[in-house]
């Protein structure tokens, strides 16, 4: 069992940062696939980013590809994701999920969510 919990997010301008933490417990965080999603108003869940048990590969989404960063500290079973430049359309519930198998797209475990709001 893996228990998530994002913090970390807020009401932020446009062009403004944030950087959104995932807690993990309950399992060996170091062996795990970690990404992050978000849900926006209205709108299907979207992957925004992963990262692989060690960090040293890293994946996004085209529509923050520059902007986002996934990291990890296995030291402090924590993921993290900073969002530069945000835009109004980045408007959502940012969610952190597990992966025991490191399947991509194969994700066990989810937070509750935390909201992110940027205004224009």
């Amino acid at each position: 069992q893996v228990q998530l919990v994002e913090s970390g997010g807020g009401l932020v301008q446009a062009g403004g940062s944030l950087r959104l933490s995932c807690a993990a417990s309950g399992r060996t965080f170091s062996t795990l696939l970690m990404a992050w999603f978000r849900q926006a108003p209205g709108k299907a869940r979207e992957f925004v980013g992963r990262i692989s048990w060690n960090g040293l590969i890293t994946y996004y989404a085209d529509s923050v590809k520059g902007r986002f960063t996934v990291s990890r500290d296995n030291a402090k079973n924590t993921v993290y994701l900073q969002m530069n430049s945000l835009k109004p359309e980045d408007t959502g519930v940012y969610y952190c999920a597990a992966s025991l198998s490191g399947i991509v797209g194969v994700y066990d475990y989810w937070g509750q969510g935390t909201q992110v709001t940027v205004s224009s």
